[in-house]
């Protein structure tokens, strides 16, 4: 119980800091983001209302940094993260809640098969080591040593212009509306088939060189070997005593990967102009859209910050020693 109070002790300091930060960068990076919006209405918005949109935007130079950090958190608590620039008057939360299912949906299923599938193969190739299994890894490693966006531009050029099976762009068609009905779902598998296979591509390689590694280290290990000689079966001792301790480093990696789903695949969702969180990040950064900026790197920040206590609860089921340092 000690143990679990000083992580979550750690990760909300953690967290506080992180969203202090957040607070501040927009405020001192250069330029003026009520003036580039006005500048990018070309006059459909009267210059009078720049003290108005400074308010509205919590930028009121008037009021104390203070007062606009308690004012900021004030927002936070209420779920409010502003107005967004590029949807001008659309609410920063609105934005995200409306793209962060399409990124947790694709990037967390095909992360989460990645996971399963390279450990899976990761513990058999690492367990019978020599066998035809080990043929895998140059061809898996070579795959993840191309960078995404490339895997993605490569798979649209073969499969959506040279043969043109799957759809090169969008999340679903556009003749229909999002709905919870056979047509949306089946087109938005349809549209993520393509942008889903790359990422899983990109990523299985690293699961599996990482679980074979750790497989062929603690195979020599006593506790293993005692296992064996207690005549216990091949599966249980695979399983239940390997690949139990071998696992714990993937598990680490994993609940980093889950905090960067939200936004580590920015670059296919650029490639593939998918419509999650990324492109919408992409869209701010370009537009200087700071509210929906901070809003992502907020989302960003307590997704990682929430995988990572994900991954130390975890680690404290499957590994005793945690509990006893605790």
């Amino acid at each position: 119980m000690k143990f679990v109070l000083q992580r979550i002790l750690f990760y909300v300091i953690t967290a506080w800091a992180a969203i202090t930060i957040n607070f501040l960068i927009p405020r001192l990076m250069p330029g003026d983001p009520v003036q580039a919006l006005i500048a990018r209405f070309q006059g459909q918005l009267d210059t009078s209302a720049i003290t108005s949109l400074k308010a509205l935007f919590g930028l009121d130079k008037e009021r104390s940094l203070w007062q606009q950090y308690t004012d900021y958190w004030g927002q936070l608590f209420q779920g409010d993260l502003g107005l967004s620039f590029t949807f001008f008057p659309t609410p920063v939360s609105e934005v995200i809640s409306q793209s962060l299912p399409w990124t947790l949906v694709l990037v967390g299923l095909t992360t989460l098969i990645s996971f399963l599938l390279g450990t899976g193969i990761g513990v058999y190739s690492g367990w019978r080591r020599g066998s035809w299994m080990d043929s895998l890894l140059p061809v898996t490693t070579f795959i993840s040593s191309i960078p995404y966006f490339w895997l993605g531009l490569i798979a649209i050029a073969l499969f959506a212009v040279k043969w043109p099976i799957f759809p090169a762009a969008g999340g679903y068609d556009s003749s229909l509306v999002p709905a919870f009905d056979v047509p949306f779902i089946s087109s938005a598998l349809y549209h993520g088939f393509l942008p889903g296979v790359t990422i899983i591509l990109s990523a299985i390689a690293g699961w599996i060189l990482g679980m074979r590694n750790m497989m062929v280290t603690v195979s020599s290990e006593d506790y293993v070997m005692v296992a064996q000689a207690k005549g216990l079966s091949e599966r249980r001792v695979m399983f239940s005593y390997a690949a139990r301790n071998a696992i714990l480093p993937n598990i680490s990696g994993f609940a980093l990967s889950l905090g960067f789903i939200v936004g580590g695949t920015l670059l296919v969702e650029m490639v593939f102009s998918y419509p999650g969180i990324g492109y919408q990040l992409f869209q701010a950064v370009g537009a200087k859209d700071y509210p929906l900026m901070q809003g992502v790197f907020l989302i960003i920040t307590l997704s990682v910050l929430a995988a990572n206590l994900l991954a130390d609860m975890v680690y404290l089921f499957l590994d005793p020693r945690t509990r006893k340092e605790a």
